[in-house]
């Protein structure tokens, strides 16, 4: 695929979506948002992709919104239907929303931050399903900076990351934190040299391609961001009618033989 603001790389069964504005440090536009969430659902309808990864080229990963666009912002866009459409109506509309569609997207989403990611560079990174940092990552809300607000879910998403104590800080504050710090907040998955960020993002992008059941992934992250709207109940309610299913899928008889037969699984997501 060929996109105007960003790179769409397949290799294998690993599809890799790079934010191409370096020179704006990756600063979104609206045709980029645009081509962000085409990219990121044709990765999900593709049956060939187990994994996606998203990062940004140059030194950022994405420094928020294009303050040339943010300045003349008209205030009814934030609402606009364009960009509040649900593609899948097996997935939470709750996560189909502006920035909010990675949960929906059938495939784990994996965040690699080689720089700044802030305000809705931090929202994309937040969505996603893995978050791997390199050692030069910085990370902050922006929000109150800018005299906005805690916008597109951040104030539902951020607290249940790193705690409400975290939130309310880097939210009202929009102190930058470095990488060290967002580790320790458990803000991100793990930290690593900027040299190893994209070996390191790949190489747990190739584990959920080749090691485990993309049925079983598909299904266990719906159940995950699902979860926080359930009782108790209703969650296993909803597990134990997975797990019928599960038991008389094509993954599960796969997943016993090549244990049994001691060989690497092959599963095809059925």
């Amino acid at each position: 695929m060929t996109y105007e603001t960003l790179n769409y790389i397949v290799d294998d069964a690993i599809a890799t979506i790079i934010l191409n504005r370096p020179q704006r440090m990756n600063a979104l536009t609206k045709i980029m948002e645009a081509e962000l969430r085409s990219a990121v659902e044709a990765a999900g309808r593709d049956e060939n992709i187990r994994a996606i990864i998203l990062t940004g080229a140059g030194r950022a990963f994405c420094a928020g919104m294009d303050m040339d666009e943010l300045e003349v912002l008209p205030p009814e866009d934030i609402q606009a239907e364009q960009w509040m459409r649900p593609y899948d109506m097996n997935r939470r509309a709750d996560y189909q929303t502006r920035y909010s569609y990675f949960p929906a997207a059938p495939k784990p989403v994996i965040s690699a931050i080689n720089g700044a990611a802030a305000g809705l560079g931090l929202i994309m990174a937040l969505y996603s399903d893995f978050r791997i940092a390199s050692d030069k990552a910085v990370f902050a809300t922006a929000f109150a900076k800018r005299g906005l607000i805690a916008e597109h879910g951040i104030a539902w998403m951020l607290p249940r990351i790193i705690g409400h104590a975290n939130a309310t800080d880097l939210l009202l504050t929009s102190r930058k934190i470095d990488a060290t710090e967002a580790l320790s907040m458990g803000l991100v998955n793990r930290v690593v040299s900027a040299d190893l960020l994209m070996d390191t993002a790949r190489q747990l992008a190739r584990q959920l391609s080749d090691e485990v059941s993309p049925r079983s992934v598909r299904t266990m992250k719906k159940q995950l961001w699902e979860a926080p709207f359930q009782s108790l109940g209703e969650s296993v309610t909803q597990a134990n009618t997975e797990m019928v299913m599960s038991l008389q899928s094509e993954d599960f008889k796969e997943g016993i033989a090549h244990f049994v037969e001691r060989r690497p699984a092959r599963f095809t997501g059925c």
